[in-house]
């Protein structure tokens, strides 16, 4: 089948498959960037509870797989009692995996902030709450975005694999339309560009826009 009539036939069902991985993506990057704040942050913490906390979950999180840690969240929580729809179990287990690795970046790139800067923090007698927020993350989130433009791609590619527990985003939709027709090419070629336009044309151009507006904020101030 060529390809325009391949589009034309199951357009409406890649367009659906397509914002439901739009969603999966932005609700787990907000669950990803919550859990690197608080985890980054408390792994720099002076009271050693926080930072084992801290230190077990990233570690946990980073040395498994994500497809376990669905499975794990989606299939064994309800003999717990604790039942998720798919859906959100979904963005959450995505948002819990990346939110280790970005809480990496959040740490590497609060540490890297001038230790002048720390110093004269303390010098002015600021509060580590004040000192952290209106001195330290400023400065640090101008030196994690670079980075963070990678990891939400990863997370975006990442989003596939909620099509496993049956989540109908686009790729769940390219299996079922390659099951029913078995054209493969037609597909999960079409996917394979939506992924990378998605990427390339939304996510990156985000990013580095995000990253200029950051270095015009604080070269004002």
């Amino acid at each position: 089948m060529p390809i325009w009539e391949f589009l034309q036939k199951y357009s409406s069902v890649l367009m659906h498959g397509t914002w439901v991985t739009c969603l999966q993506f932005l609700l787990a990057a907000l669950v990803a960037v919550f859990i690197a704040l608080v985890m980054g942050i408390g792994k720099l913490s002076a009271n050693p509870l926080l930072r084992g906390v801290c230190v077990v979950y990233i570690e946990l999180f980073r040395g498994t797989s994500l497809l376990v840690q669905l499975y794990w969240i989606f299939f064994v929580l309800p003999l717990f009692g604790i039942t998720l729809p798919n859906f959100t179990a979904g963005f959450i287990s995505v948002g819990l995996n990346y939110g280790a690795y970005g809480a990496e970046l959040v740490r590497g790139a609060i540490q890297a902030v001038p230790r002048g800067q720390w110093e004269a923090a303390t010098a002015l007698s600021m509060s580590p709450f004040a000192r952290m927020r209106r001195i330290l993350l400023p400065q640090a989130i101008a030196i994690m975005l670079p980075p963070w433009g990678n990891l939400l791609i990863e997370l975006l590619k990442g989003t596939a694999l909620v099509s496993l527990i049956s989540v109908t985003d686009l790729m769940f939709q390219a299996k079922q339309i390659n099951a029913s027709t078995y054209l493969s090419a037609q597909a999960f070629g079409t996917a394979l560009i939506i992924y990378y336009l998605f990427a390339r044309v939304l996510i990156t151009p985000s990013m580095r826009w995000a990253e200029h507006a950051v270095a015009r904020r604080l070269g004002r101030s």
